[in-house]
């Protein structure tokens, strides 16, 4: 656990602030699963992702997501060798452990879709060969909510394929100034890396064996069955959270948990990572637009009408 602390110590030395960014990466990171990141440019989403490679010893691509973006720009393509007269392989940015979709809904549904290949089954596929992607292989995609020309909706299998959505903040008065002091000298800030591709796999292994009783089983089935039953909840929803859902509460509660210096999984881990998990999984009717019903409402609804048993 002093290792993760020294993780995120040397993540701050570049990121000023946005400790929830930093801790929902780490979650992720140790969850083995992907994470969508929502807000404006230029609130250090970028810069997080390529710190935490740099700490964690982990390769980092960026991939700008463009409405001209195709396939093979994402995975690669056969290479035809007028010489030799056979064709090679040539892999592109996937082929990596970080892979920053920057601004993914820029992107159309072809580019989309081989996306989504790699992050559900961690495998690329080029032409009529499949090439196994790295196990510490993690899509961290950004979007930007406040422009939508040229944007294209996330499909809700894709949206479903990410553990969590985080919503970023804006720096405090403090941060700003500190900000500003430490980007206006113009200094290298040096890394150190903390952790090694082996550290990151007794990790995940450790995180794995945290019990989790059957108390916590019902009430996380209660919760996902309150969004797909509940009269008053429902009435607000185009679709309801799958199983994936209930899959990521655990898998996000015993991170949480080891995050905490705790090997039990307790109630309160669901309830503070619930938003984070379900605020993408719940996909709001236009009655919810016209009664001024967001995402995180719907949420905080399902949290207060189910009890812990």
């Amino acid at each position: 656990m002093e290792r993760i602390n020294s993780v995120v110590s040397e993540i701050s030395k570049k990121v000023i602030g946005q400790e929830w960014l930093i801790r929902d990466l780490l979650v992720c990171l140790l969850c083995k699963w992907h994470i969508l990141l929502e807000w404006a440019p230029w609130l250090a989403k970028t810069l997080s992702v390529a710190t935490l490679s740099e700490v964690v010893s982990l390769n980092f691509n960026r991939i700008q997501f463009t409405p001209d973006l195709l396939p093979s720009d994402l995975i690669g393509n056969r290479i035809y060798h007028p010489d030799t007269k056979e064709f090679s392989v040539k892999k592109w940015p996937i082929f990596s452990n970080l892979v920053l979709a920057d601004e993914i809904n820029r992107a159309p549904s072809k580019v989309q879709s081989a996306l989504l290949e790699a992050m559900a089954e961690r495998q690329v596929t080029i032409w009529d060969d499949t090439f196994k992607l790295d196990k510490q292989f993690m899509v961290l995609a950004t979007q930007n909510p406040l422009e939508q020309d040229g944007t294209y909706s996330l499909p809700e299998a894709q949206l479903d394929r990410f553990l969590l959505k985080t919503i970023i903040n804006y720096p405090s008065e403090i941060e700003e100034i500190e900000i500003m002091k430490k980007y206006s000298k113009d200094e290298i800030v040096k890394i150190n890396k903390i952790l090694k591709k082996t550290d990151l796999d007794i990790l995940q292994n450790e995180i794995s064996k945290i019990h989790v009783d059957d108390n916590i089983y019902i009430y996380v089935k209660d919760l996902i069955f309150c969004s797909r039953n509940d009269e008053e909840i429902k009435k607000y929803l185009l679709y309801w959270a799958s199983p994936r859902a209930s899959i990521a509460l655990i898998k996000v509660a015993k991170a949480n948990a080891f995050l905490e210096w705790r090997d039990f999984v307790i109630p309160e881990d669901i309830k503070f990572m619930f938003k984070w998990v379900l605020r993408h999984r719940v996909i709001l009717n236009y009655e919810s637009i016209a009664d001024w019903i967001s995402p995180d409402t719907v949420i905080e609804m399902i949290l207060n009408k189910v009890e812990i048993k």
